[in-house]
């Protein structure tokens, strides 16, 4: 602010005295546009009689802030730390007047301009820690973003440092938002009256065919009806609770949730654990009480869990805030109050457990799938693969048989979990996991309908015409899985 250049000009930078009634539009580079209003003048004059303020605007490089170590980053609360690389490693500083500056009704704007080279970006501020070592951290409390063709603008009720994160997750608009808000409550009123029906499809099923198959499907089920359900009362009762963050119904919920979850995952390892013992130990795979070992694994596992995290009081009101904005939901889940806890629980139960899950489960999918392709190499009668033409309506018949046999066996496994990498890739890659998940519990029924469907046709064909999709789904699928 007192700084005089004298003999060259200052790069960067902008000095100017101001009428403090008038609003002021500052670009210290032709990148960067400042646009202050009068009340942000006014203010900053604080108690001086003189009419005229001084402005500066200028761009500093991002390598004199020094971001706060992460063994001190758990102090900070979650909803103001924002991760990231700052655009073009420019920093606009906007000073006024005598006083600090904040909380104003007419917001400040800054145009940042761009080449799309980026796709998002979150506007921020520098906030600095209260550590005497000169660190802080990146905030984007009281900034709004908005994202043109060319530029990047940033509306702040305050005058600090500012600058713009590149890719610090994926930007999440409020149209975004709504709509993957209806798409998992559709998804999920959807799936859990079909996985409710898929189970009384199984309850009969197994009561026709006794299977230990069936009743690993009917173990799932049960788990995947409970996580729909539990999902759509944990999200309708945080809108009726409002404030009333440390509710036992909302704690409550919170836990059958996480254990819903947990339940689910861990018998759709034991559906890949019961495919490896059906493809790999053919023989010899009698295990004394298999199903009630399994069904201490399944229920005992989560159960163990979720006690454990509801004694130490993890759960409660979890507030999920998006990337570019303040804009928030709420659920009934982990509470955002102990923090440490939430990150320690969420990254072993709900990242890494289900990493470990799905790439079992891909493994034992990948097996299945090289199992067909050795059948359908020993079955003479199917031909050549490369000789597709000749291919007659009876092969591809046998062809899509085995596709819907993969599908199947995929979403049984809770392969579509693996989907959750591509939320921090991508917007449609967000869409495609929520759409999948949120199904879960249709296509649970579509495959027992395929099951039931090919029960009854292996009981009505006695004879096995097709001798490799015949051997995988009746004799391997249907009488073991």
């Amino acid at each position: 602010m007192t700084c005089k250049p004298r003999g060259r000009i200052m790069t960067g930078i902008k000095q100017l005295k101001v009428d403090s009634r008038q609003e002021v539009d500052v670009s210290p580079t032709f990148e960067h546009r400042v646009h202050i209003p009068s009340s942000a003048l006014q203010r900053s004059r604080g108690n001086v009689p003189e009419v005229e303020v001084q402005v500066v605007a200028s761009v500093i490089n991002s390598s004199y802030f020094k971001v706060t170590e992460s063994s001190q980053r758990s102090r900070i609360p979650q909803i103001y730390r924002r991760n990231g690389k700052v655009f073009r490693d420019s920093v606009v500083c906007v000073r006024a007047g005598t006083r600090a500056v904040e909380n104003l009704s007419q917001p400040i704007t800054l145009s940042f301009k761009h080449n799309k080279e980026v796709e998002s970006g979150t506007c921020v501020f520098w906030q600095e820690t209260s550590a005497e070592d000169g660190t802080g951290y990146w905030s984007g409390q009281g900034c709004e973003t908005n994202y043109t063709a060319h530029e990047f603008i940033c509306s702040c009720n305050h005058l600090s440092f500012f600058a713009v994160l590149v890719n610090p997750g994926i930007s999440v608009t409020k149209a975004d938002a709504d709509k993957l808000s209806y798409i998992t409550y559709i998804g999920s009123g959807l799936s859990a009256p079909f996985a409710l029906i898929s189970l009384f499809i199984y309850i009969y099923l197994h009561r026709r065919h006794p299977e230990k198959s069936i009743s690993l499907h009917m173990q799932l089920t049960v788990a995947m009806f409970c996580l729909h359900l539990t999902f759509l009362l944990s999200s309708l009762l945080v809108q009726l609770l409002k404030e009333k963050e440390d509710s036992s119904s909302c704690l409550v919920l919170g836990l059958v949730l996480h254990w819903s979850l947990l339940a689910t995952l861990t018998w759709s390892a034991l559906e890949g654990f019961h495919l490896y013992l059906l493809l790999i130990r053919v023989f010899n795979i009698y295990v004394r009480r298999y199903l009630l070992k399994l069904s201490l694994i399944g229920w005992g596992f989560p159960t163990v869990v979720a006690a454990v995290c509801g004694i130490s009081r993890v759960y409660g009101k979890y507030t999920l805030n998006y990337s570019n904005s303040n804009l928030t939901q709420h659920i009934c889940w982990m509470s955002n109050e102990s923090e440490q806890k939430l990150l320690i629980v969420s990254y072993i139960t709900t990242v890494a457990f289900p990493f470990l899950v799905v790439l079992f489960n891909a493994c034992m999918l990948g097996l299945v799938v090289f199992k067909m392709w050795d059948l359908r190499r020993g079955d003479r009668n199917f031909g050549s693969s490369s000789d597709w033409k000749k291919i007659n309506k009876e092969k591809r018949k046998r062809l899509w048989k085995d596709c819907v046999t993969v599908l199947g066996l995929s979403c049984v496994l809770g392969l579509p979990w693996g989907l959750a990498s591509t939320t921090y890739v991508s917007l449609p890659g967000i869409y495609v996991f929520t759409v999948l998940n949120s199904l879960q519990g249709l296509f649970i029924f579509l495959w027992s309908v395929a099951l039931a469907w090919s029960k009854s046709q292996a009981a009505n064909n006695s004879s096995a015409r097709d001798s490799s999709s015949q051997k995988m789904m009746t004799t391997s699928f249907n009488s073991g899985y």
